[in-house]
């Protein structure tokens, strides 16, 4: 009899127990249903015989009785099943919380890291400018010392041309005073008329 009552426990399902004091609706419309026709109907409600539908209440008292224990060893189990379940849930989310602040560390550690690096990089790239700038104003003052001198040995040059040319009119002035002297014409620059 253990048996069946274990083996009728796992398959009926599980329902929270009910006061004896409450019925249930189920329980109120089978006492409103009206007695099947088979049923063997009491004249005197004194009389005190076994019906089928009283062996029904002593068996469903019976497991009741029964029911109880194994209600609320459910019960228990789903308690400890919630509270198991709970426990998880909240293991998963501090763990995630965990996970959260690591990667939210890893982030910062990345932002400081690449900031810096630009920082070192753009601290290169003005040094390499400041630099260039120092070259440049050095070529640049070069090429003007170039072009200053450039200009300086030009004026020379024509200053020199300038001189020759004043030297070389002194020279013909002197030449055409010799011609107008003498009464010659010169030979060089009139060839076609010497003869």
């Amino acid at each position: 009899m253990g048996e069946e009552s274990s083996n009728q426990n796992q398959t009926e399902p599980q329902l929270p127990s009910v006061p004896e004091t409450e019925q249930s609706p189920v329980q109120e419309n089978q006492s409103e249903t009206p007695d099947p026709p088979n049923a063997v109907v009491n004249p005197d409600p004194n009389e005190k015989t076994t019906s089928s539908v009283d062996q029904q209440v002593a068996d469903h008292a019976d497991k009741t009785d029964t029911g109880d224990s194994v209600d609320k060893d459910a019960m228990l189990a789903r308690v400890v099943a919630e509270k198991r379940l709970a426990l998880i849930k909240a293991w998963e989310e501090s763990e995630k919380t965990k996970a959260e602040n690591r990667a939210y560390k890893k982030n910062s550690a990345v932002g400081l890291w690449e900031d810096s690096r630009k920082a070192s990089v753009e601290a290169q790239l003005k040094k390499i400018e400041e630099s260039m700038e120092r070259k440049k104003a050095e070529y640049v003052e070069k090429m003007r010392n170039k072009i200053a001198e450039i200009h300086r040995s030009a004026e020379e040059k024509r200053a020199f041309v300038e001189a020759q040319k004043r030297e070389e009119f002194l020279d013909l002035e002197e030449t055409a005073a010799k011609y107008r002297n003498r009464g010659n014409m010169p030979r060089k620059f009139f060839p076609c008329f010497s003869g």
